[in-house]
């Protein structure tokens, strides 16, 4: 599969992690810093959603470059430590990732792998595990729980074409897009492409990805 490098278990490449915690007003300051710095447009869901909106975190390179971040909408998940909880939570979150080819870094030590709908199908996989935790395991387990988990997630990742993958189409900035979907018993995952050089991941509990619709951000401070 070609993706950016391996992710760590929180479901971010490198030392950025997929979800947050609620966050001060300084740190979320912080946040927006570092989307602000991204070469490329974040997504979202479009206006028909009207629920509450909020920054996750961006990703990065060695060099520092924003390579990927996502948003949330809805409820700040928490992670999934018994069904009541899990059932009442309704939230989806959407990774922008931008496209690009192999590439040597910028500071000149490496090569960064190319970026494609894998790359985000894998990221939201990885996104939407790291919320989750079934109610029936032992704290000392999820460790190794969540990295054969992750494993399966990459390994899917990689051929989006088979089964579980299917397809649906949305719209992204108002234009029918073909995504990949899939569901697990932990939520729901999709990735495909946009119009403006990234590609969209989206991953989701208890909002049917169905209903979605995604748009360019025009502000993103607005998330703050």
């Amino acid at each position: 599969m070609e993706t950016t490098s391996r992710i760590d278990t929180d479901g971010v490449p490198g030392t950025a992690t997929a979800e947050e915690t609620p966050r001060g007003a300084a740190v979320a300051r912080r946040d927006v810093d570092g989307y602000l710095k991204a070469a490329f447009p974040w997504y979202g869901l479009d206006e028909a959603f009207t629920g509450p909106r909020w920054l996750m975190q961006v990703g990065t390179a060695a060099d520092g470059t924003v390579q990927h971040g996502a948003t949330g909408h809805g409820d700040e998940p928490s992670v999934k430590t018994d069904g009541a909880s899990a059932d009442k939570e309704r939230f989806a979150a959407v990774i922008t990732v931008a496209a690009s080819p192999v590439r040597r870094s910028g500071d000149g030590t490496g090569v960064l792998d190319a970026t494609t709908v894998s790359s985000a199908a894998w990221l939201a996989g990885s996104g939407l595990l790291a919320y989750t935790w079934p109610a029936q395991m032992d704290h000392t387990l999820r460790d190794d729980w969540l990295d054969q988990q992750t494993e399966t997630a990459f390994t899917l990742a990689d051929d989006l074409g088979s089964a579980p993958w299917t397809t649906l189409s949305l719209p992204v900035d108002g234009v029918p897009v073909t995504f990949h979907y899939r569901e697990s018993e932990f939520g729901w995952v999709l990735a495909g492409s946009a119009h403006e050089g990234v590609h969209i991941g989206a991953y989701g509990r208890g909002m049917s990805a169905y209903g979605l619709g995604f748009a360019a951000i025009k502000d993103i401070e607005t998330y703050a």
